[in-house]
């Protein structure tokens, strides 16, 4: 059905105006007890974030995303989009700084339009959910770009001072019937946070002094890290009294939604002309590394330990095993091991050391044991499932294997030909007779055993040795 382009058709048409929170709620209500899928791709939060973010909604509030990074605030705040309307009508004039409802305008400019003007003359135009989002880092923002400032050129022209005409606008008033988010409040500058202080209470814009009644219609989000909204003076009081929410996120309460987040997030297509197969016991290290680092007491927790650093770590992996399958002809590809040494790239950086717990060890240093630790931990928990304690045995006859990111599979079955059969019920960790997988299924027994103190290791050119202690 086509949608009326000037008011008359509008108002014929029995188009009814509602608040922006009007708005969410009444499609966030349908899509509820129409069983829909809320917000898709979201994993981890299904028992505490959305609930709370759910009863927000339909209170009508205002809200604010308390977390520590990389836990999804800000795709968090952009999924709210979905619960807009399509599009809605606005008046489509030049002069209009905002999106006018057509039957509710709050500008001197529009509501002259719509008294002076025939409505059959009144041109209406839509403007699409996806538009009606907008989001601003608090780090460097001023009072003019969000909220709005004096025009000089306008005085020039002769405008009076007082005169709505003379304002230029900031993002949020020319987000009016729109949502706006701010990331990172409790960097903004204190002069902006006041200038919020009308804009959450009375929807309504004071610039230098001159009070401009808009009776603004925004959802407003915001997202803070604990750390610095609860330290005193860095969020003024009465802003945080203002805000209807607090939304607690937090990081995967498990591996398995950890790993569920980190491939969801990475995008990797493992198909193609050079596919990769990744064991699960590579996916498990790789989150586990990351679960390790928020507990570390090397690493600065307060900081927190990103979402991100697990699917940079992953993809690193990921492309470590294709550079080796694209070298070798190795199809699929499977990642080993030996391909964790590269991670120093995707996590250096990522990680901020806590001066009073690291003892002067380096980054790198804290990585390496926090790698150490992961092989040893997911190890474990196959040796009780797999019962593979029994390979350790087969080093005391004085067994010596090399492994390597860049050698062959086919020479880890060429050495796996040489030693007992015990090595058989290793490969139970990930059953396949194929040669790639088995080589991972073998560097990751090794490297088992030696994070379990059972083995020694050896690095030389790129190389990696494993025997007896």
């Amino acid at each position: 059905m086509a949608r009326p382009d000037n008011l008359r058709d509008l108002i014929a048409s029995g188009y009814q105006s509602r608040t922006v929170k009007e708005e969410l709620r009444a499609n966030f209500t349908r899509m509820l007890a129409e069983g829909m899928d809320l917000f898709p791709g979201i994993v981890g939060y299904e028992n505490t974030v959305l609930p709370e973010i759910a009863l927000a909604i339909l209170a009508g509030h205002d809200m604010i995303f308390l977390g520590e990074k990389g836990q999804a605030k800000s795709r968090m705040m952009r999924t709210l989009v979905r619960f807009l309307d399509e599009a809605i009508p606005y008046l489509d004039h030049p002069d209009l700084a905002v999106h006018e409802d057509p039957l509710q305008p709050i500008t001197g400019p529009g509501k002259r339009l719509v008294a002076d003007v025939d409505p059959s003359n009144i041109k209406i135009a839509w403007w699409k959910r996806e538009d009606r989002y907008a989001e601003r880092l608090a780090p460097g923002t001023k009072f003019a770009d969000i909220i709005g400032e004096i025009d000089p050129g306008k005085l020039a022209g002769g405008v009076s001072l007082g005169a709505e005409e003379a304002l230029s606008l900031g993002l949020i008033p020319r987000m009016h019937r729109g949502i706006f988010g701010m990331n990172e409040i409790p960097e903004l500058d204190e002069l902006v946070q006041v200038g919020l202080f009308n804009i959450l209470e009375e929807r309504d814009v004071q610039i230098r002094g001159y009070p401009i009644r808009f009776d603004l219609d925004i959802c407003l989000l915001f997202s803070a890290n604990p750390s610095t909204y609860n330290r005193s003076g860095k969020v003024i009081p009465q802003l945080k009294d203002r805000i209807g929410s607090l939304i607690r996120t937090h990081y995967p309460e498990d591996r398995q939604s950890g790993i569920d987040i980190m491939v969801q997030e990475s995008g990797i297509d493992l198909g193609g002309d050079y596919p990769v197969l990744v064991p699960p016991f590579m996916l498990e290290i790789i989150e586990e590394i990351s679960r390790l680092a928020r507990k570390s007491k090397y690493i600065d927790q307060l900081s927190g330990v990103s979402a991100r650093f697990s699917i940079a770590n992953y993809k690193i992996m990921v492309a470590s095993a294709r550079n080796r399958g694209i070298r070798l002809g190795e199809k699929p590809a499977v990642p080993r091991i030996c391909d964790l040494a590269h991670l120093k790239a995707s996590s250096l950086g990522k990680l901020e050391l806590d001066l009073m717990g690291s003892h002067q060890m380096s980054e790198a240093q804290v990585l390496e044991a926090i790698i150490a630790e992961a092989v040893a931990r997911v190890f474990k928990e196959y040796v009780e499932e797999n019962g593979l304690d029994e390979i350790g045995k087969v080093f005391s006859k004085g067994l010596k294997i090399e492994v390597g990111d860049l050698l062959p599979s086919a020479t880890y079955a060429q050495r796996m030909t040489r030693v007992p059969q015990a090595w058989d019920k290793a490969f139970e960790v990930n059953a396949s007779t194929s040669e790639a997988v088995r080589a991972s299924c073998m560097e990751f027994v090794l490297a088992g055993l030696y994070a379990t103190d059972r083995i020694s290791r050896s690095e030389k050119h790129g190389r990696i040795e494993y025997e007896t202690k």
